[in-house]
C-alpha cells in the first residue's frame, strides 16, 4: 500500500470515531460538538496516516 492509501484510511476512520464520540453522552449526529470532533479525528487520522506511510 502506498501512502495515499493510509492517509485515506485515517481519515475515514479518524473521522468516524470522532463524530461517534459525542452520541456517547447524547448529542445528535449533526451537532456542533459532533462535526467538531469529526474533523479533529479527521485531522488526526491524516496525521496517523502520514506517520503510518511513512513508516512503511
Amino acid at each position: 500500500m502506498n501512502a495515499k492509501s493510509f492517509i485515506w484510511i485515517g481519515v475515514f476512520v479518524g473521522s468516524s470515531i470522532g463524530a461517534y464520540i459525542p452520541a456517547l453522552w447524547g448529542a445528535g449526529v449533526f451537532s456542533f460538538s459532533s462535526i467538531l470532533l469529526s474533523a479533529v479525528g479527521g485531522f488526526a487520522g491524516i496525521w496517523a496516516g502520514f506517520r503510518l506511510g511513512q513508516m512503511l
